[in-house]
């Protein structure tokens, strides 16, 4: 089986777009990516909308080879539904459109699904399913909430596995800090695991203290519990600087089982380039090089 982690937080956009290759097929999981609309106060920066520009191109050219494509739900970051022409002949699975939604997903599913409609593609619902394909098995679960509760909707999360390996993709657990959300990491016992962190950005505003106390103590009961060798903890805890030091007591317990614990750009061998949480130094580093250039013309 291999891995290929296309675009994500720590590569500079909001994405988790995937892709999983077993012998019997090839699956990528939400091939979508996005920029905060404001981080700061700010809008992107140039540099981030090129790195948007260079993750969708990426992802476009690999959804090409793909024949199976999971959508876990309908965030924009997690989908693009403007290109929706690049799922026909494709085996798709997407979250389902009014069941365990809220008003703003339901909306943009509709829309969505219309224009795979239109462009020729079909598609069927997700949740709960099981696809066979020779020896691999897609396994997507029944529907857990967005983050800490299901204001922002749901979300499904999907494992494969190809009878030697098996990976899960949590989509956006934004932890886990919900038992419904830990229940289902538990019960796959995957060798690898892509985990949507804890959001420690919006720390004691949007995320509570409490939260982050209890995606703590289900990550290491994650470590300790399952197989996982490899744990990818990326997308909502990539945007924090100070990421690290925020989730130290699950990279301590991560060295202790010899499980490595490492961001997306780590697993590619890329550098950590947390664009969006360095949004206001971009901008400022932008002021001092025309300041340097005006006073050259003095």
């Amino acid at each position: 089986m291999e891995v290929e982690l296309l675009a994500y937080d720590s590569m500079g956009v909001r994405s988790m777009a995937t892709v999983i290759e077993t012998k019997d097929l090839r699956l990528m999981i939400d091939p979508g990516v996005a920029l905060a609309p404001y981080r700061y106060g700010l809008p992107p920066h140039p540099i981030e909308i090129k790195r948007l520009n260079e993750a969708w191109s990426v992802i476009e050219e690999r959804l090409a080879d793909c024949s199976h494509v999971v959508i876990t739900h309908y965030h924009y970051d997690h989908h693009e539904p403007e290109s929706a022409r690049l799922l026909v002949n494709k085996a798709v699975y997407v979250k389902h459109p009014t069941q365990n939604i809220n008003f703003s997903q339901r909306r943009r599913a509709a829309f969505f699904l219309s224009r795979i409609s239109e462009a020729g593609g079909f598609y069927e619902y997700a949740d709960g399913r099981e696809i066979k394909v020779g020896t691999t098995s897609i396994r997507i679960s029944e529907p857990v909430p967005h983050g800490t509760d299901a204001k922002l909707g749901y979300v499904v999360m999907v494992s494969v596995c190809d009878g030697e390996e098996k990976v899960l993709f949590t989509s956006d657990v934004e932890g886990p800090s919900l038992e419904s959300q830990l229940e289902v990491i538990l019960r796959e016992r995957a060798s690898m695991l892509i985990v949507d962190g804890p959001m420690t950005y919006m720390l004691g505003y949007r995320y509570s203290y409490e939260s982050l106390e209890r995606s703590i103590n289900n990550l290491i009961r994650i470590l300790r519990e399952t197989p996982v060798r490899v744990m990818i903890l990326e997308h909502h805890l990539l945007r924090d600087l100070d990421y690290k030091r925020k989730i130290e007591p699950v990279i301590r317990e991560a060295e202790t089982r010899g499980v490595e614990l490492l961001s997306a750009a780590e697993f590619e061998g890329k550098p950590v380039e947390l664009l969006e949480a360095r949004r206001r130094e971009l901008y400022a580093l932008d002021k001092e090089l025309d300041g340097a250039e005006g006073s050259e013309h003095v």
